[in-house]
């Protein structure tokens, strides 16, 4: 699947722009002929809110029984209505909402020292617990590799070391991108 090419990068964050705009306004999807190419591929991916700089909303699946645009649609109405952090995401605030979107690698096991940050997004899971982290929550916390083994653990629900005691490591890569900083909406960063 990866990478995209801008184009398909572009029309996927006006896709998920109007999948935002319509889901908090009318509560529905827009509707749209499918587009060519790999955007009708099969493959996981995330839709990642931001407000002023601060995670608002995120959402995705890692693996996907559906093409990549209607997933990025499903995503993109799910940040902002149905992430249980957050209160859902209300007309006023779509000026200033930031779009980030995450195209998922397929998933691979991989050993803790394997691990790269900035590289790879995790998947950690013990029992019927999982914890997921894309590759640019550790470079934005400034964490190591450790610590990004223990948050994606926290996540899941597991103590912290539950990475050095049989927690199942799985690893992805995720070509990112998001909508350029416009007049009323800031950069992701605030600015």
């Amino acid at each position: 699947m990866l990478p995209l090419s801008e184009a398909d990068q572009q029309f996927l964050l006006r896709l998920a722009r109007r999948a935002l705009e319509e889901s908090v306004r009318h509560d529905s999807l827009p509707e749209g002929e499918a587009p060519p190419g790999p955007l009708r591929e099969k493959c996981g991916a995330f839709v990642t809110l931001h407000k002023m700089g601060r995670l608002r909303g995120c959402i995705g699946y890692l693996e996907s029984l559906k093409p990549l645009y209607q997933t990025i649609c499903e995503c993109a109405m799910a940040a902002a209505l149905r992430d249980p952090r957050f209160d859902a995401v209300t007309p006023e605030e779509l000026p200033v909402l930031h779009l980030e979107i995450s195209v998922l690698s397929p998933l691979v096991e991989i050993t803790p020292d394997q691990v790269e940050v900035g590289r790879h997004g995790l998947l950690i899971s013990r029992g019927g617990l999982r914890g997921v982290l894309l590759p640019q929550v550790p470079v934005e916390w400034k964490w190591d590799r450790e610590q990004f083994l223990e948050e994606t653990c926290l996540k899941a629900g597991l103590p912290p070391d539950a990475w050095r005691h049989g927690a199942k490591i799985q690893a992805f890569t995720a070509q990112v991108f998001g909508e350029p900083p416009a007049p009323g909406r800031p950069s992701r960063h605030g600015a």
